[in-house]
């Protein structure tokens, strides 16, 4: 079900699958404008939660150290609409975290929106800022030691 890939490794369709439902997500649902194409995802390994048919239902990046923070980091979490309120998010946001503590040694620092401070809270993400604006939506900087 999960497949973890480096942006080299990623297939055309795959590239295009993940950054469809980070649209969908991010710009749609949310109604939000902004530069998802940030040249982050290059550097980064891609979790991506498959259906047995191949198609994306969950997505996540792993950033490495030194390259957004200095710390590791997860982002761009979402699942598709249809698959939400089956605990795929929470399965997907915990081997996210269990990939960065194999791979990497130190903390993870992750940018969250502000409405899912307690969905981090559970994966023992700490707060470390107050609440600021990034493109027109609350968030919050968190780490897990």
């Amino acid at each position: 079900m999960f497949v973890l890939k480096h942006y080299d490794e990623l297939s055309k369709a795959e590239l295009y699958n993940l950054l469809r439902l980070r649209a969908e997500v991010f710009v749609v649902e949310q109604k939000c404008a902004f530069n998802d194409l940030d040249n982050i995802d290059q550097v980064s390994f891609h979790l991506m939660a498959n259906e047995p048919e191949g198609s994306i239902v969950g997505i996540c990046r792993i950033i490495p150290p030194e390259k957004l923070y200095t710390e590791c980091s997860i982002g761009r979490v979402a699942v598709d609409l249809t698959h939400r309120q089956t605990g795929l998010g929470k399965k997907l946001m915990q081997k996210a975290v269990d990939i960065c503590t194999e791979k990497y040694d130190g903390p993870i620092k992750i940018m969250a929106q502000l409405y899912l401070e307690k969905f981090y809270a559970g994966f023992g993400f700490v707060t470390t800022s107050e609440p600021f604006l990034e493109d027109d939506i609350l968030h919050i900087y968190m780490v897990k030691l």
